[in-house]
């Protein structure tokens, strides 16, 4: 997969607002090998048992044959803890607090751009601490970074919960996640926070002397988002005329198109355009000025619609000669998402737009929200969660089940539990498969 400049430019916002929010709880950034020594990754029994499939194998370096196969990265908890073994000595090096952000890769069968692909970029953070605790709060911690980025930057509403067992990220106790609902209803994990225990620090031999000289092994956490993110946003957001991008990650975010049809035109619209570009740049707002003659307006119009623009400014010779523009919102389609005659003076005209952004940064949130709720189920028995299932929607089901009864559904319907939500509906539960009281409800669904 080619992520080409526009794209990667999403990437970036995505790594500027996590970079910084990381770097705010102490995490800092590291990089480590993108090719392991297979050894390393069969040292945890479930890790390698998990990857095993989805694993690339380097077997030649140098025109030679390798004495022990390198394993292309699909993640990297063997060998970050190669080197916390050595690194950790005392309970004074502790926290350890760091983050890479790198490429992956898995050997996916079934490939699917920005969603499941062989190669992505994502930032994967490793944590070692004195005690259990400490990483049951740092990979609680995390997963709520996720959750805030999702609805505050991607308006795109999630479930934050706890992964089931048969679910969890190979080599942890508990998987923490984000799930999303796609604009097909499918469910989208988006991100996701391992609680590691003490797995990988006993494989690797990682400890630490505590503060009374014992020697102890450290326990861990690792969290991560990837590109999936951008596919997340596209397909939470997007309609049939193609993207629609939330303010806050859109490389860019008002597009201006000058309009003219003679010659003696051409000064008049231009000046007024340079005007607004430069008022709106200096308010610390993404704009794009398209003056190119050899493409339409209807063209341009129809092009940033398509790449998602948040605001198109259109100015003409008659919103020159009125001190005005045409602004237009990507979210609204038609004549409804147009508004003529907005006064181009700088102050006014950066209250408009920083307003108008903020608006449909909110309408897309709430859209999507609506449109989530409304496709979520409530379901007390198998035959109603095969129906609900079979309609393409979520179901939401009390649940004591067994990880067996669990992979039956999987087989039988294609859906999967995506979480415990950590938000659970008040009142009493019963178990889909016995209808005895249930602790907890889980939301069964099928996933990209």
């Amino acid at each position: 997969m080619v992520i080409r400049p526009y794209g990667y430019a999403i990437w970036e916002g995505i790594q500027k607002y996590m970079d910084a929010k990381f770097k705010a709880t102490g995490v800092q950034n590291a990089y480590f090998p993108q090719l392991i020594p297979y050894s390393f990754i069969t040292k945890e029994a479930s890790h390698v048992e998990g990857f095993a499939p989805e694993l690339a194998l380097v077997t030649r370096g140098g025109g030679k044959e390798l004495e022990e196969p390198l394993v292309v990265r699909p993640t990297s908890e063997t060998i970050v803890n190669n080197m916390l073994s050595q690194w950790i000595q005392s309970y004074r090096d502790l926290p350890m607090l760091l983050n890479q952000w790198c490429n992956v890769h898995r050997w996916e069968m079934r490939t699917r751009p920005f969603i499941r692909t062989l190669e992505f970029l994502w930032q994967e953070g490793h944590t070692a601490h004195a005690t259990a605790e400490e990483a049951e709060e740092r990979a609680m911690q995390m997963i709520r970074v996720y959750a805030e980025f999702a609805q505050t930057q991607a308006a795109m509403p999630v479930i934050p919960g706890r992964k089931s067992r048969v679910e969890s990220f190979a080599g942890a106790n508990v998987t923490y996640t984000i799930e999303a609902m796609m604009g097909d209803k499918k469910a989208l994990q988006a991100g996701t926070s391992h609680n590691l225990g003490d797995n990988f620090a006993k494989a690797f031999d990682t400890t630490f002397l505590d503060d009374k000289g014992e020697t102890q092994y450290v326990h861990q956490s690792s969290w991560g988002v990837s590109t999936r993110l951008i596919g997340g946003i596209l397909m939470t957001h997007g309609d049939d005329s193609g993207l629609i991008l939330p303010p806050r990650l859109a490389p860019i975010q008002v597009v201006v198109v000058p309009i003219w049809k003679k010659d003696e035109e051409k000064e008049a619209v231009m000046a007024s355009v340079d005007s607004i570009i430069s008022s709106l740049s200096n308010a610390g707002v993404r704009t794009h000025l398209d003056a190119d003659q050899s493409k339409s307006p209807g063209w341009k119009f129809n092009q940033y619609e398509m790449k998602g623009v948040p605001i198109r400014i259109e100015v003409g010779p008659k919103d020159v000669a009125k001190g005005a523009c045409v602004v237009a919102r990507r979210d609204v389609p038609g004549k409804e998402g147009k508004e003529f005659g907005v006064s181009i003076e700088p102050a006014a005209l950066e209250t408009k737009v920083n307003d108008v952004l903020n608006d449909i940064q909110n309408s897309m949130l709430q859209k999507a929200t609506e449109f989530r709720d409304a496709n979520i189920v409530d379901v007390k028995t198998m035959d109603e969660l095969k129906a609900t299932i079979e309609a393409g929607k979520w179901a939401r089901c009390g649940w004591e089940g067994t990880d067996e009864e669990e992979k039956a559904i999987k087989e039988e319907t294609g859906a999967t539990i995506r979480c415990f939500p950590f938000d659970q509906p008040a009142g009493e539960h019963t178990c889909l498969m016995s209808g005895k009281p249930a602790k907890e409800v889980c939301i069964f669904a099928k996933s990209y």
